[in-house]
């Protein structure tokens, strides 16, 4: 019990922050096919219970490779996109057809056991996406494929407004009345910045971004997508990766990669402070800057409980309060999780970096590094030349970040007067 409460409270920010928002959410195929399907939709179902206003983009391609393949047709494609021709047509209309009753037919269930027991919940689509041919590329006709020229906004917002989940499927319609193939990115990313959505969420086999070291990419800026798309090549990361950059470029604040495999990813992408999956976003999801007024609270949670095992000094909310902007701080989605603070020492040319503090949950990340280095510069812009700094618990990381033993004899007059011998503090110092 106690660890479900303290999740829900962790949580709680980001319900009222997501409520009357719009998200885009793309789910491929694949993603509809697996075993997980039923989850996804739950999941779905409880953001639409929290007021989050829902567009489902699917896609369709393992559904119609299945047509093609009982047919006796061959599928054939040109720069990673489907030719789509009058027999290839028929197959891609047959699968998403399907496909979008089964998917309103889910939608439709009594959700026994989520927030929407006992209600209905109302699905909309219909011809909410125009679309041209792509026409004749490298001498290759795509005959029947296309790309999304508008999306009904008003038409959509419409249906947002009336509370309805809005499905848009992977086929869009031309003023002549011809029927085009859509790739599902495609639509998914020009819904989301036709609609000015606040989050494009992309559904894949993988968590997320996997790097070289094979670990999970947190956090990308939309400048650095390109790199990774190179390293990736024809893999369906990178056009997962494309579309999210691409969303981030037309306007949308936020771009997730999650998976469809695994149970609750959504969920834990959108509301917990580390995610998920990967992010791509235009501002930054962990900043270093200077404290404000406001960040008192903030630092209080994250120092009070290294002054209760005497690892740090007390300062009280009014010392903080006085002392605010001698702090810089690391920022994590509204919460502080790692601090330290400049004193100038009176009558002297040095410094002492204090109260450098990383909530243990993100400690080995760097951001000690991070913190010490912008302590350095601000110490460097106030001319000073030495920064000293007293430790009980944390010698040795100082000593291998350049500072170099000292001792009371060597602070300057206003600072040794003030040295504490109970506590018996180490002193390091580094030349700037």
């Amino acid at each position: 019990m106690p660890e479900y409460v303290n999740w829900l409270r962790h949580a709680s920010p980001y319900i009222n922050a997501h409520r009357d928002c719009t998200f885009i959410v793309m789910l491929p195929g694949d993603g509809v096919e697996h075993p997980n399907f039923g989850n996804i939709v739950h999941d779905l179902v409880l953001l639409h219970s929290l007021g989050v206003r829902l567009v489902l983009v699917h896609g369709s391609r393992p559904q119609i490779e299945t047509r093609l393949a009982a047919r006796g047709l061959t599928p054939h494609y040109h720069r990673g996109m489907r030719i789509t021709d009058a027999a290839t047509l028929e197959c891609v209309i047959d699968a998403v057809g399907q496909l979008r009753i089964a998917i309103e037919a889910r939608l439709s269930m009594d959700m026994a056991s989520s927030p929407m027991q006992g209600s209905r919940l109302r699905v909309a689509s219909g011809n909410l996406v125009t679309a041209r041919p792509i026409g004749v590329l490298e001498g290759v006709d795509y005959h029947h494929t296309g790309e999304v020229r508008r999306v009904d906004r008003k038409g959509i917002n419409r249906l947002l407004d009336e509370r309805s989940i809005v499905l848009l499927s992977p086929l869009g319609y031309s003023p002549t009345g011809e029927i085009f193939n859509l790739a599902c990115e495609d639509v998914a990313t020009r819904a989301a910045i036709d609609l000015a959505a606040d989050k494009l969420l992309l559904f894949g086999a993988e968590p997320g971004l996997i790097g070289e070291d094979g670990r999970l990419v947190r956090e990308l800026r939309p400048q650095q997508v390109p790199a990774h798309m190179q390293r990736l090549g024809s893999d369906y990361q990178a056009e997962l990766l494309d579309a999210a950059a691409q969303a981030c470029r037309g306007g949308v604040a936020r771009s997730h990669i999650v998976s469809y495999a695994e149970d609750g990813a959504l969920l834990a992408e959108l509301f917990t402070r580390d995610g998920s999956g990967t992010l791509v976003a235009q501002e930054q999801f962990e900043v270093v800057r200077e404290a404000a007024i406001e960040d008192v609270g903030g630092l209080l949670d994250l120092i009070s409980p290294l002054e209760e095992q005497g690892i740090l000094v007390r300062r009280s909310r009014e010392v903080l309060e006085r002392e605010i902007e001698l702090f810089s701080v690391v920022e994590r989605e509204g919460m502080i999780i790692a601090c330290a603070a400049l004193y100038q020492i009176a009558d002297s040319d040095a410094g002492e970096l204090a109260c450098l503090a990383v909530n243990p949950e993100y400690r080995h990340g760097g951001r000690g590094d991070e913190l010490l280095e912008r302590i350095e510069t601000r110490a460097r812009a106030q001319g000073l030349k030495t920064l000293f700094v007293l430790t009980t618990r944390t010698a040795h990381w100082f000593r291998e970040r350049g500072f170099e033993p000292s001792s009371v004899e060597r602070l300057p007059a206003a600072r040794a007067s003030l040295y504490n011998y109970q506590r018996n503090s180490k002193i390091f110092e580094k030349a700037l």
